[in-house]
């Protein structure tokens, strides 16, 4: 992995900011022992509110995903896709929802070039790059991205921007939201491509999981439009599918590092509101968990 110093950083914030900003929590996973010797999977379940993953996660409604913890309330990076990934990709992740400060925030991914204090803060990694992809690709990692919604579709020129970030890239029209199948046909996918891939290369994987975003009505039986109980089934049938994806990737690879999260949530008429893009508390409140296969 690439070393950080002082010379690289910008120092646009005050040095040492993510030491001295009062008591601070150990780190939950320390990322130096993870690069180069994990696979690293980053599932997004796009659109999912964090109620409706908590209120599934107590009534068992996702058992797959209950094996690995409990979920963090979090804050949304952006309030819909666009503007949330590439906050993600830069290794800003879902911040903690009681964060008072920048520093606050557990990272996990440190971009060292953008000047944020003069050290990486302890157990992040910290990476040489614009994204995280870029990074982890220099330390040997071969960095895979399996689209869903419409900012994956490589037809568009903007459906163009995300893949371009990966070093392999994937969408096809039965990946799409209005597919009812869509998680199932990435899963499957995938898991023929992990038979295909080198075992020694480690291998980053960013899937865009688009069951949970409209339209999800067709997950409920009798439902014609959606709605918070159609947005916790497409929930229910996108664990199924996790479940079978998570157990080819250790029969196949033998483990991985796995952070699942949400980019942000969606409205169905709370306060008159409306699906998401817009500042609303549901909308910019998400589940996020990290854990290892």
């Amino acid at each position: 992995m690439k070393e950080y110093t002082e010379s690289t950083a910008k120092n646009d914030v005050p040095a040492g900011l993510f030491r001295l900003s009062g008591e601070k929590k150990r780190p939950s996973v320390n990322m130096n022992e993870v690069v180069g010797k994990q696979d690293i999977l980053m599932v997004c379940l796009d659109t999912l509110r964090y109620d409706a993953a908590v209120e599934e996660e107590r009534q068992d409604g996702t058992p797959v995903l209950n094996r690995y913890g409990t979920w963090e309330k979090c804050q949304a990076p952006g309030n819909f896709t666009y503007p949330s990934h590439h906050a993600m990709f830069a290794g800003f992740l879902p911040c903690r929802y009681d964060a008072k400060n920048v520093a606050d925030r557990e990272l996990l991914f440190f971009p060292c070039s953008i000047g944020l204090g003069n050290r990486v803060p302890e157990g992040a990694y910290g990476f040489c790059g614009s994204t995280i992809m870029e990074g982890l690709e220099k330390d040997g990692y071969d960095t895979w991205c399996v689209g869903g919604v419409a900012f994956f579709d490589k037809r568009s020129e903007i459906g163009k921007v995300f893949p371009q970030y990966f070093q392999k890239s994937y969408w096809n029209p039965s990946f799409a939201c209005p597919v009812k199948d869509s998680t199932k046909n990435q899963v499957d996918f995938l898991l023929k491509k992990v038979k295909m891939a080198e075992k020694e290369k480690p291998i980053f994987l960013y899937l865009n999981v688009d069951a949970i975003h409209y339209p999800n009505y067709f997950y409920l039986e009798g439902a014609r439009e959606d709605s918070y109980e159609s947005h916790k089934a497409a929930l229910r049938y996108a664990d199924r599918e996790l479940g079978r994806l998570f157990e080819g990737w250790k029969e196949q690879r033998g483990g991985a590092f796995v952070i699942c999260c949400s980019d942000h949530g969606t409205c169905y008429g709370e306060d008159g509101c409306q699906f998401h893009g817009i500042n609303h508390p549901i909308v910019n409140t998400i589940p996020y968990k990290h854990f290892f296969l």
